[in-house]
């Protein structure tokens, strides 16, 4: 089967630091607001399920450089394999993906997203299903693929239909989007943090 990309280019897409039992990872594609190409999710799943089986590691941290956490899935890239004909990469791109969404909905360790920006689709996929989620005035939720048709995916049928009464249903079916005081107030985030020089959170 033909490759998204190499191993250098995995690597390159997200950023590892170590501090004693805890992991930071950063999601580096700052251009593209971090969407998920391929290498970038076959990265995070590697690096989650070796960090799940390692005793050395009791925490894991996520947040995205630049001005987004993580703007949806990169499907420009999945549309450009399938006009070259490698259509059944689109389908395995998108196995994978859900693959992370189910290990991270599932996952042992306790789990951070800063979510200090730019937040939708797959980018909500890779961080809502986490134990903590930190929101900040810069946050921006949405599912914007209802616009072109499709359902809310990445596992959005289950965390938006646990939102207070009707509320997942409303931001389900319009693709609305919520800041992050309103992402705290509904749920989706745990907490929330001013973005501030000095917020020591977000410097992690």
């Amino acid at each position: 089967m033909a490759s998204f990309g190499s191993t250098r280019r995995e690597e390159d897409s997200v950023l590892v630091q170590q501090n004693l039992f805890v992991r930071t990872l950063t999601l580096n594609r700052p251009r593209q607001l971090n969407a998920l190409n391929f290498e970038m999710i076959s990265r995070l799943l590697e690096l989650f399920l070796a960090y799940e089986k390692d005793d050395n590691v009791k925490l894991v941290i996520v947040k995205g450089k630049g001005r987004a956490f993580c703007a949806g899935g990169d499907v420009a890239a999945v549309v450009r394999q399938i006009n070259e004909g490698n259509w059944r990469l689109g389908a395995y791109f998108f196995q994978k993906e859900f693959t992370l969404n189910y290990l991270l909905a599932t996952y042992s360790k306790p789990q951070v997203s800063i979510l200090n920006g730019i937040v939708m689709g797959g980018g909500a996929g890779a961080s809502i299903h986490g134990r903590f989620r930190v929101a900040t005035e810069n946050s921006v939720f949405a599912m914007p693929e209802t616009a072109l048709g499709l359902f809310p995916d990445v596992g959005a049928s289950y965390y938006l239909s646990r939102l207070p009464g009707f509320f997942g249903e409303y931001v389900g079916l319009t693709g609305t989007r919520l800041d992050g005081a309103e992402m705290l107030v509904c749920g989706l985030a745990t907490h929330f943090v001013p973005s501030t020089p000095g917020a020591v959170l977000l410097k992690v």
